[in-house]
This record gives C-alpha cells, structure tokens and sequence, in this order.
C-alpha cells in the first residue's frame, strides 16, 4: 500500500469517527436560555437561563410522545364510537403538563379542566388506564363509570366539566395542604375561555386572603369553544388578571421555560407569599372538543404554521439533539417503544369488558352514614357498595 492509499485510509477512519462521536456520543448537561417571561407584581423572576440533564431530556421527550400518541389514539377512538361522550384533547399543550410535573414533588397536587388524559398518564395510571377509562371499560382508572373527564390518581384530582369550576376547588386543595400543614402546593388549570367567570375573580380573592399555596394556571391556548381570545376578552394578558395576586407570562409551547416558571411558583408559595398567577401561553391543533372541527374561527394555514415552527415536541427534539444531548437513533427507540405501548393499550381497551351494572352504585362515597342510594326512581333504591380504595383520602 503507498503512502497516499494509507492517507485516505487514515482520513477515512477520522471522518467515521467523527460521525460516530456525532451519533453516538452525548454530553450529560447542556444549557439553553428561554424567551424572557414576562412579570406581574414581582421584582424577580424565573432564571431565563436553564439547565437540562441528558436524563431529564429523554424523560420529558417520551413523557410528551406518549401524550400525543395517547391523544391521537383517543381521536381515532372517538372517530370509530367506541369513546362516546365528551372528548377533549390536549395535543399540542404537552410541555404545559410535563412542564409542570417536571418540578412537582410528593406533597404538591393538580387538578384541571377538560382536558385531563395526559395529565392522568403523568400523575402514575398507565395509558391502558387511560384508555380504557376513555372506551368506558372495567379497566379504567374509574372503573369505566368517569370517562374522558373524571379520572383520579394520588394527589390529582381529575379534569371538571363545569366551566372554570375547577378553579376554587383548586383553592380548596390548598386551604387542606395549608390546614394540615405538610407544604403542598396546587396546581389549579383552566383555559382562556374560562378565565372570565367570576368564580376565579372570588377564588383568587379568598386564596389572597388566607395566602393559600394556589398557582392558578391559565393554559392560554388562543381560543375558548368556538371564538380566539382576542374577540372574547378585554385584556388578553392573563397573568395580570389576578390584580393583586403576582403573576407570570410563560412561553407553553417550551417544556423547559414552563419548568422554571412552575419551580419558582413553588418556591413562591411555600415560602407563604401565597398564591400566584401563571399564563402558559400553548395552542391547540384540534378543535375545542371532538365535536368542533376547529376550523371555522381559525385557519387550516394557522394551525399547520404553528405545527411547523412552535410544536413543543419537534422544537425540544432538535433543542436536545443540537445540543448533543441525546442521539438520534435512541430518539427514534422512544418513538418506537411509545408507538408499540399505545398501539397494545387501545387493542387491549378494545377488548376489555364494561362493568355490571350491580356496580353502578359502588364508590360513590368513601365512608356512606346510608347505604341505600336512590335508583332511576324513588321506588327503587340501590345498594352501595365498595369496590375499590378511596382516593386522595385524608
């Protein structure tokens, strides 16, 4: 072999391992800077600049993946009527919730509005819990009986079909935590569109009153039911809202911007400054439930421009891989292993059975003073019974 072949061989080894380094080889840490969030009665704010471990990247990667497909799998569900019912999706929102839960810790709770399957996967029930809940099935995380709306884990006390109702419930959570005194913070969610009901202006009053551990958390996703929130509100700045609450404007459609924001709101509560406000600025790809095709107040071009340039996963995917925090190769593993977990949860939903209807009147209370329950009607009572442990009891 002359000189010049063992050159050009020499190179070539160079040039693979470089690729290899590039594909293969990961850095532990990496350090990104958010949009600057905007503030409402507050000095400082959350640090712009973060940190993200290679670890924690693969976690809120899958744990959003698994959220779309969950959703996408709900959709499809509703298309073929085995979900029946309300059905409202949260596609398009993921870095609100695992940003959020990114930072949460044994004592702190949730509860939301809506759209709850994601959160329900994140706050511990398997996706065949949350499916099966969907296609009402004994598998469900309530037994069928809850459906898209009313499912429950520890410290997580499901989605609520009253329009901002969720809202001083939230408040009620934390007035327990603050009572018993074990440090917990929660999370109380609504949208946009529920922003104007005057049970968040009494909740946020009381909440200020007693300084309760509450973050009132408007996922502003840019439309209620069927109108932006433009033609809907006269102040569009949700953060604000809370007058004399403090409040902060952060970019939703960032998993990490939403972490930081949600880690000071933590600090912020616990160290009994009392509530705060929170604004994630998100967007939803489909309609407000299954039922509105989404299109008719907004534009298909809209839709597919925010897909294109600000969808949460896409945007933390190149984040992540352009700062060689993870490779491409074990990205496209996750995505595999998620397609594989949701394609076996719904064919398992699909197959599962629904309860008797002896169980019906199960559960209703977690210590009834009275057995009997009054059936369709008066003249025939049923018996209640228990079937499974009571959630989130004190």
């Amino acid at each position: 072999m002359n000189g010049s072949s063992v050159l050009r061989k020499h190179n070539f080894k160079n040039v693979l391992s470089i690729l290899e380094n590039r594909l293969f080889s990961t850095t532990s840490e990496a350090t990104f800077e958010t949009k600057p969030f905007k503030l409402h009665h507050l000095e400082n704010g959350p640090s712009t600049t973060v940190t993200l471990s290679s670890e924690d990247a693969l976690k809120y990667y899958k744990q959003m993946q698994t959220i779309r497909r969950i959703e996408t799998a709900a959709g499809n569900l509703y298309k073929e009527k085995i979900v029946r019912g309300f059905c409202h999706l949260y596609s398009g929102q993921e870095a609100c919730a695992v940003g959020m839960k990114a930072v949460f810790r044994d004592t702190d709770s949730i509860i939301t509005a809506y759209r709850a399957h994601g959160w329900t996967y994140l706050m511990g029930i398997e996706p065949f819990g949350v499916l099966s809940e969907l296609t009402g099935r004994k598998s469900g995380n309530a037994r069928g009986k809850g459906g898209s709306m009313h499912m429950y884990a520890k410290n997580f006390y499901g989605g609520n079909g009253i329009v901002g109702a969720q809202v001083p419930l939230g408040a009620g959570i934390a007035f327990a935590a603050k009572y018993y005194g074990n440090g917990g913070v929660c999370f109380s969610l609504y949208g946009d569109g529920a922003a104007n009901q005057g049970q968040v202006f009494e909740a946020y009053n009381m909440a200020k009153l007693w300084d309760l551990p509450c973050v009132f958390v408007c996922e502003n996703n840019g439309y209620g039911m069927g109108t932006s929130s433009e033609r809907s509100s006269a102040s569009v700045a949700y953060y604000t809202r809370g007058d004399y609450i403090p409040g902060i404007w952060v970019d939703g459609m960032d998993v990490l911007a939403v972490r930081e924001a949600s880690r000071f709101a933590i600090d912020y509560c616990t160290n009994g400054k009392g509530p705060l406000v929170l604004e994630t600025a998100t967007y939803r790809y489909s309609g407000h439930s299954m039922s509105d095709p989404g299109t008719s107040y907004r534009t298909r071009d809209e839709i597919q421009e925010v897909r294109q340039t600000r969808d949460p996963i896409t945007s933390f995917k190149e984040k992540i891989i352009g700062a060689n925090l993870v490779n491409i190769d074990t990205l496209k593993a996750i995505d595999k292993e998620v397609k594989a977990q949701i394609d076996e949860a719904v064919k398992k939903a699909k197959s599962d059975t629904e309860i008797g209807l002896s169980e019906l009147p199960g559960d209703i209370y977690s210590n009834p003073l009275e057995t009997i329950v009054r059936g369709v009607t008066p003249f025939k009572n049923l018996e209640h019974i228990r079937v499974g442990p009571a959630v989130n009891l004190k």
